[in-house]
């Protein structure tokens, strides 16, 4: 049995304005989490998307 993992990445930006990528991938439970941490924090125009394998 093959199980496949899925990386997501965050893009923010934070209240100064300035924009930001996480320089790590999250399991998606992680990345809701960060998400929501970052909303907390005043950081705007959050996105998370799907990694493709490989990806940098």
């Amino acid at each position: 049995m093959t199980t496949t993992m899925i990386s997501y990445r965050l893009e923010w930006t934070d209240p100064t304005g300035k924009n930001h990528t996480s320089a790590v991938t999250y399991d998606k439970p992680s990345a809701q989490d960060r998400k929501q941490r970052l909303e907390t924090e005043g950081c705007t125009e959050i996105t998370v998307r799907q990694v493709n394998p490989g990806e940098l």
